[in-house]
């Protein structure tokens, strides 16, 4: 017997089924939910990047480690807070690999993609807080379709209640994944019941991250891994109430959800992070081949320049990165004069000069008033007139 006749009719449906056959080939709303996510997230920091100087193209070659990473570490949190359902009495360690029957935790999901961040950041020469910064609005949007995944699942959903907005969830088939197990009369099985759909919850709550993030970082200009801390703080925050309203089974401590106290741990670290770094934004210019900029995509047809395309060839990519001021980067954009690099002895903006060194003004001023009582200086000033440059500056 179906109960689909006992909810009400002001509800959200759920659907029946996650996974279509394409052939041989299994085609999984999860999945695909999951690529989209990767691939929305990929284009928001691309053009962030490239808004800070990195090169194009580069967020394919951050792409190919942080994802695969990135789902390993999800996979391997899940399974470790979750041992019950694949080790022990009644458990199935193969499918430990199942991915595509749900099962990503976000906190392993981060852990993860950073250490493939970090390999491809070294790579590229790209500071690790510039990619962090650009994924930080990137990575709540992935996350928010992501959740769509788990409503084609019939996953993580609330308590009962009796809201407009009540979802209705299908009994799936153990027996055959993606699908809902059906009555006599070839109907989906519903279970009793609305339950709140903590899945739409987060996916609203990201999205409000994502906005969050982009007005106060264009605000603020944070910089120095800022943005992306920012982006933990509003997402924990809502994962932590939200977390409190899911019913599935999970491992508690104290009587709490695992997730709830990992969510207020990583919100406080967060939290020291923001306030105690500080910094301007950083800004790259290409070092190497690619170290001129970018020219603007504002000219028309005629003026487009078709040699590369005839001969095949590709823009190098640049052998690094140097990290310049907002002002000095708009410079070399509009320019493409690169401001000089500063020396290995130049000391912080108003120190005080070491005893034994003048500074230009010093020097003139003791040239105007008079000749100098060391001979040894005399004689630096004599060599450096006559050379056109003051010892000092040889040795820097």
């Amino acid at each position: 017997m179906t109960i689909a006749s006992l909810s009400p009719q002001a509800a959200l449906p759920s659907p029946s089924t996650a996974v279509w056959q394409l052939g041989p080939v299994p085609i999984r709303a999860y999945a695909l939910c999951i690529i989209a996510g990767i691939v929305l997230a990929c284009w928001v920091t691309e053009r962030r990047l490239r808004q800070r100087g990195v090169a194009p193209g580069a967020v394919l070659d951050i792409a190919v480690w942080a994802v695969p990473t990135g789902i390993i570490g999800a996979r391997i949190y899940h399974v470790i807070t979750s041992p019950e359902k694949y080790f022990g009495a009644g458990g199935e360690p193969m499918k430990a690999f199942a991915i595509w029957e749900g099962g990503l935790g976000i906190w392993g999901a981060v852990a993860g993609g950073a250490i493939g961040v970090w390999i491809a950041a070294r790579q590229l020469g790209i500071p690790f807080s510039v990619v962090a910064d650009a994924l930080a609005p990137g990575l709540p949007l992935a996350q928010a379709v992501g959740r769509l995944g788990n409503w084609f699942n019939n996953e993580l959903f609330g308590g009962r209640t009796t809201l407009p907005w009540g979802l209705e969830i299908h009994r799936m088939d153990p027996d055959n994944p993606g699908h809902a197990l059906r009555d006599d009369a070839g109907q989906p099985i519903l279970e009793p019941g609305l339950y709140h759909p903590t899945f739409l919850y987060e996916a609203l709550w990201n999205l409000g991250v994502v906005a969050l993030v982009l007005i106060l970082d264009r605000r603020l200009r944070l910089g120095r891994g800022r943005a992306f801390a920012l982006y933990v703080m509003g997402y924990t925050a809502g994962r932590f109430w939200i977390e409190l309203m899911r019913t599935d089974e999970a491992n508690q401590i104290f009587g709490v959800r695992l997730n709830v106290w990992t969510a207020a741990l990583v919100f406080l670290g967060a939290l020291i992070y923001f306030v105690r770094v500080r910094g301007p934004r950083e800004y790259l210019i290409p070092i190497g081949p690619a170290a001129t900029p970018t020219p603007p995509t504002t000219s028309d047809l005629s003026q487009v320049d078709v040699s590369e395309g005839q001969t095949g060839a590709r823009a190098a990519a640049p052998e690094g990165y140097r990290v310049v001021s907002e002002e000095q980067y708009d410079t070399w954009r509009n320019t493409g004069v690169a401001p000089p690099e500063a020396a290995d002895d130049v000391r912080p903006e108003g120190a005080e000069p070491l005893d034994d060194e003048a500074t230009d003004g010093e020097a003139a001023s003791a040239r105007a008033d008079g000749p100098t009582d060391d001979p040894r200086e005399a004689r630096d000033e004599d060599r450096a007139d006559a050379a056109g440059v003051r010892p000092a500056d040889r040795d820097s």
